[in-house]
């Protein structure tokens, strides 16, 4: 077998072995069809239970909460930057935001194109390396919804625990840290998610929202931007990612095998554990960006003395099969984006390359 390089990209991640062997299995015969699941009609009985297996296993594995609906769209949570507030904010209404860095800033920049938002809280300060206290939002009467970034990818900072915002719906852009831990659909309102970090292949975007929130949508936006669309089409309005949909299906199984959400989170502490160990006991040749309180447990960025030992620490790494350990652009320094299907042994990897490193550069 081919060795796996250690992969640590932001996304499009690395995806569970098994999955993958599993889909080889089935790529050219899909259950004895004679066609590959992607050569089907989405009109079609088998490709319609497989569509419709994936939106009942995202919700099983969240306790199947009363009243939620799962959408399976296309564009990234990019596009939810705008169709949350094209279908959501209404005339005369707010929509607050929860700055805490370049995701959560991308969001609100699009919804300020649709109509009045406000900044319920903001860790802009802290130059975004914690994360602001959500316990008691302010926001103004007439607010359609509140809106946060669960775990900021670039910067490396996660919630822990989320807001109470009552009657006023909250909604989660959870791309990079769904299912890395059980959480509790029934305190938002909707939650979406890119699914090419912790969920899939890239192409779909998860929606999971309230059903009333999402059932009557303005006429006044065009027909694939509007989420009742989606709904009263049980998300086959249009084409779906069908191959995509269906490797959210094999990934939602792999999370069930590995003891569901709390088995997940287990292995995902015990990756984050090793990581930031290796970093903080490093005496400060390696030293993590994000306040260790609001640390992800997703996507770990840390600096070493200066940038060129950075390049340094980069190449030697490539060199050892590491890859996507580079920050991103716009902040520099490194990081490992360590989700649900990172192996525990890549992360070892990492933490005797470190180790090593620092023997011959410290």
């Amino acid at each position: 077998m081919t060795k796996r390089a250690y992969n640590f990209n932001a996304g499009p991640a690395a995806l569970p072995l098994e999955v993958l062997e599993r889909a080889q299995a089935e790529f050219v015969d899909f259950r004895n069809t004679g066609m590959s699941i992607m050569e089907m009609s989405h009109r079609g009985a088998v490709y319609e239970s497989v569509h419709n297996e994936a939106q009942e296993r995202l919700l099983s594995l969240l306790g199947n909460p009363k009243g939620y609906k799962v959408l399976f769209l296309q564009g990234g949570a990019s596009t939810q930057f705008a169709m949350l507030p094209m279908n959501l904010l209404g005339e005369g209404q707010t929509a607050s935001y929860v700055m805490t860095g370049s995701w959560a800033k991308k969001a609100l920049s699009e919804a300020k194109l649709i109509g009045e938002t406000q900044v319920a809280a903001s860790s802009e300060a802290d130059k975004y390396m914690k994360l602001p206290d959500v316990s008691n939002l302010s926001f103004p009467d007439g607010t359609a919804y509140v809106h946060l970034t669960s775990n900021e990818t670039i910067e490396g900072t996660q919630f822990k625990s989320f807001p109470d915002t009552g009657s006023v719906p909250l909604i989660a852009d959870m791309s990079s840290d769904i299912f890395c831990k059980p959480f509790d659909l029934n305190q938002f309102g909707m939650i979406y998610a890119g699914a090419q970090k912790n969920l899939g292949p890239s192409g779909i975007t998860v929606v999971i929202a309230r059903e009333e929130l999402v059932s009557e949508s303005p006429k006044t936006i065009p027909t694939m931007l509007r989420y009742s669309t989606h709904l009263d089409n049980n998300s086959l309005y249009n084409t779906p990612p069908s191959f995509s949909v269906y490797m959210v299906n094999e990934v939602l199984k792999w999370i069930e095998e590995q003891g569901g959400l709390a088995g997940i989170e287990q292995k995902n502490v015990k990756k984050a554990d090793l990581l930031y160990n290796a970093i903080d006991s490093s005496g400060d040749f390696y030293r993590g960006c994000v306040d260790p309180a609001d640390r992800s447990l997703m996507n770990v960025t840390f600096r070493l003395a200066n940038e060129e030992l950075e390049k340094q620490f980069i190449k030697a790494s490539e060199q050892e099969g590491f890859v996507g350990l580079k920050g991103h652009r716009s902040v520099g320094g490194l990081r490992a984006s360590i989700y649900n299907a990172a192996p525990y042994e890549s992360v070892k990897a990492l933490t005797d390359f470190m180790s090593h490193f620092q023997k011959t550069n410290g």
